[in-house]
């Protein structure tokens, strides 16, 4: 019972050790601190969903918003010569909560949407002289190469809660919203508007997919018409940590038959988003 006893002193005393020159120093390496958070977790200091979302704090430092924005060609827009019973059945069957209004084209954006300032209209008994324009709030432009953390701290700092993200070239390249930067520090936010067939798999462009790393193996040979076997393993994020045969790190791609994926959210215990493009050799 001694030799118990003084066992968990010396590890107690050990990753105190570890804990106190994390502040006693600055350290020297990204690992170094992930190292100390996995001391703290094993340790229970902090439980694993903490130290998730710590984990996912720094990595939301080396994102980007073309990282996780919604692509434009799946952007929900409204036409600024829409009239109002044109524009409810449209907000109705999308559920958002805010929308790009644009004029002549796509890359014209004019302004921002809030489903709420609507609601003053529908009370209306003559909505002849509606101009979507009055109601329009200001759009938030950021490059595609606005790192998330930055625009996080601008969306708080701002009270914004979307951007309209360009490309090099000024046309839209997508949008990003609150919502999405907050999901990869701490995970999946989910709503009674979210649609189940959508949380895992959702198409970036005609050659690329952002895959949820939780998604049944099942639902992917469903949606992609392959023939993976789940009698080893569940998910696709098993499926995919086997052909690494380590646990990969951010940015890490691994080819499985014809299909070529890309981590693009993980940790030190699991992956939790991909993107997959198919191989057409």
């Amino acid at each position: 019972m001694s030799d118990e006893r003084n066992n968990q002193d010396q590890d107690e005393r050990s990753w105190l050790s570890k804990i106190g020159q994390l502040f006693s120093s600055e350290p020297r390496s990204r690992k170094d601190l992930e190292d100390v958070l996995s001391v703290a977790a094993d340790n229970e200091v902090i439980d694993e969903d903490a130290r998730s979302i710590i984990q996912g704090a720094m990595q939301v430092a080396d994102m980007q918003a073309r990282d996780i924005m919604i692509p434009r060609a799946q952007m929900v827009v409204i036409k600024s010569e829409s009239t109002l019973e044109e524009i409810l059945p449209q907000i109705i069957r999308s559920a958002h909560s805010r929308y790009p209004v644009i004029g002549d084209n796509p890359d014209d954006i004019l302004g921002i949407l809030l489903a709420k300032d609507l609601l003053p209209q529908i009370l209306k008994k003559d909505n002849a002289d509606f101009d979507i324009r009055e109601l329009l709030r200001q759009t938030v432009v950021v490059p595609e190469s606005k790192r998330l953390n930055v625009l996080l701290r601008e969306f708080r700092e701002n009270r914004n809660h979307m951007a309209i993200v360009i490309d090099e070239y000024g046309g839209v390249a997508g949008l990003v919203t609150i919502e999405d930067v907050l999901e990869e520090i701490v995970g999946e936010i989910e709503d009674e508007t979210d649609i189940e067939e959508d949380q895992h798999i959702r198409r970036i462009s005609d050659d690329e997919f952002f895959i949820k790393a939780l998604t049944p193996i099942e639902d992917f040979n469903d949606y992609f018409k392959t023939d993976f076997s789940d009698e080893e393993f569940d998910t696709i994020g098993g499926l995919v940590i086997h052909a690494f045969g380590h646990m990969p790190a951010r940015n890490e791609t691994t080819r499985i038959d014809d299909f070529e994926f890309k981590i693009i959210n993980a940790d030190q215990r699991k992956i939790h988003s991909l993107r997959m493009r198919p191989i057409r050799d």
